[in-house]
């Protein structure tokens, strides 16, 4: 049962489409809840690899994840960081790219806590994947 990511060709509205069964897929019949056009290009899918959870918590309790990791560098933690998200196997909101990359910029906590004191607060409402994609 195959649901494809969509975005229209006229307002740019990324949507997605659940489809019964993959000989049901009519492309064309598609209508954009924005506009009302009926032409969509396919998007690329986000691929995930499923990995049982006992799995993924044995790599991230390997020791020699911490190889190289000194938390006094803000680039070594950015790497590290980025390297468990990608463990975690699920798409982590742009604010944990963001503080990853000024992380490898060169940036301390302290100066990311202090110009994103929202992230102290709490991510409340952050998105989960897909959150701009509205359903046709």
């Amino acid at each position: 049962m195959p649901i494809y990511e969509y975005q229209c060709a006229n307002c740019g509205q990324k949507a997605r489409k659940f489809w019964r069964t993959f000989s049901a897929v009519d492309d064309d019949s598609l209508q954009c809840p924005r506009c009302g056009e009926h032409r969509f290009h396919r998007l690329v899918s986000r691929v995930s690899v499923l990995r049982s959870e006992d799995a993924r918590l044995d790599d991230l309790a390997d020791p020699s994840s911490l190889d190289g990791l000194d938390e006094e560098d803000p680039k070594a933690l950015g790497q590290w960081l980025r390297k468990m998200g990608r463990e975690l196997g699920e798409e982590m909101p742009p604010e944990f790219d963001e503080v990853i990359d000024r992380l490898e910029s060169g940036q301390s906590p302290e100066e990311i806590e202090e110009s994103m004191p929202e992230l102290a607060e709490g991510l409340g409402g952050a998105g989960g994947p897909g959150d701009d994609f509205v359903d046709l």
